[in-house]
């Protein structure tokens, strides 16, 4: 019976310095999954990885199973490289969209400058002397606000003293 891992134990990991499976003290864990060690031999930290026979074994047990679990193309992000890039393309889109309906027609007046000091709500239309014209997308709280500018949001200050 194999003793469950905790911090401050021992587990054989493969050490990314050294390149070897080696002896590591546990340093972290997220419920019961080991997950920084530091090596006993070279003493960096990093995350946990399985020793190279672990890895083989899983691998073999999968494939004597006689199937990898995949998931399926519905579920999830998109899977290519040319699925993810038309995928940030579309969310590229929408965004600017979103600020242009936001910005478009607004006298200069509308534009409140901004400051650390001053407040904010959400959908109020700033004007930044670096990033340019924006919108107040999310107040995430009261010394914190999201704002959407033409290249991209941005967390900002505000209601400072």
């Amino acid at each position: 019976m194999t003793k469950k891992p905790k911090t401050g134990g021992e587990i054989d990991a493969y050490c990314t310095k050294c390149k070897l499976d080696l002896t590591h003290r546990i340093i972290a864990m997220v419920g019961e999954q080991v997950k920084k060690v530091e090596c006993k031999t070279c003493g960096s930290h990093h995350l946990y990885r399985k020793t190279k026979s672990d890895k083989e074994a899983s691998a073999a047990a999968a494939t004597k199973a006689g199937s990898i679990a995949r998931r399926p193309k519905s579920e999830g992000g998109p899977r290519t490289a040319s699925e993810r890039h038309a995928a940030a393309e579309r969310a590229e889109r929408e965004r600017v969209s979103t600020w242009e309906k936001a910005i478009a027609g607004q006298p200069t007046a509308a534009f409140k400058p901004y400051s650390t000091k001053s407040s904010f709500g959400q959908g109020e239309l700033v004007r930044h002397p670096k990033f340019g014209d924006g919108v107040v997308a999310r107040v995430i709280d009261r010394a914190k606000v999201e704002v959407l500018f033409q290249d991209g949001s941005r967390t900002m200050a505000h209601g400072l003293e």
